[in-house]
């Protein structure tokens, strides 16, 4: 069984540690912790994870957030995973900050790679996990919020709610998308 989990976000080192770069944070530190590397491919940083008997392909597009279609679509088709094989993580900001959602399909919520992914694969029914990033900023800033550093509150929270969403990722891949929504949706 191989699986693709496609984590969003921007190259370049003055997006690294952007709200809007979760994605990437995340499938950053399941690759540390796993000991294995990315390798810089075609459109994008893939590393192969194994666990439990399962292939998962971790993606980190380099497209820019705009066109992570292009990159999803390549490595779906090159490893020949289907689609309800593929889980994206991407930043939200109707969520709360740290609050993790799993969906195994669904709207855009006005999120760009989210629009573009749903574009280049011509419908919405893939799964998502949202990590909630806030939406305490004042009007007019939400860009300056998205692309902005985490507060020293949220740094202090962070760890722990990547170590959730990694644990998302491996069940996801293990016991599906339902399974998963009811163990994790509510923690």
């Amino acid at each position: 069984m191989k699986y693709l989990v496609a984590g969003l976000g921007n190259i370049g080192e003055k997006y690294h540690a952007t709200r809007h770069n979760i994605g990437f944070i995340i499938l950053d530190a399941l690759v540390q912790a796993s000991n294995i590397v990315f390798e810089d491919k075609r459109y994008g940083f893939v590393a192969e994870y194994k666990y439990k008997g399962r292939k998962i392909i971790l993606l980190k597009p380099t497209t820019f957030m705009n066109l992570s279609g292009k990159a999803v679509n390549y490595w779906l088709k090159k490893q020949k995973i289907p689609v309800e094989n593929l889980l994206v993580v991407v930043d939200d900001l109707s969520l709360p900050f740290g609050i993790l959602r799993l969906r195994p399909k669904g709207g855009d919520a006005g999120h760009n790679g989210l629009i573009n992914i749903t574009r280049i694969l011509g419908h919405q029914d893939y799964a998502r996990l949202r990590f909630g990033i806030g939406s305490s900023f004042p009007p007019n800033s939400q860009v300056n919020y998205v692309l902005g550093t985490w507060s020293e509150e949220e740094k202090k929270k962070l760890p722990e709610r990547i170590e959730v969403a990694m644990e998302i990722i491996k069940s996801f891949g293990t016991i599906g998308v339902d399974r998963t929504m009811n163990l994790y949706n509510n923690r």
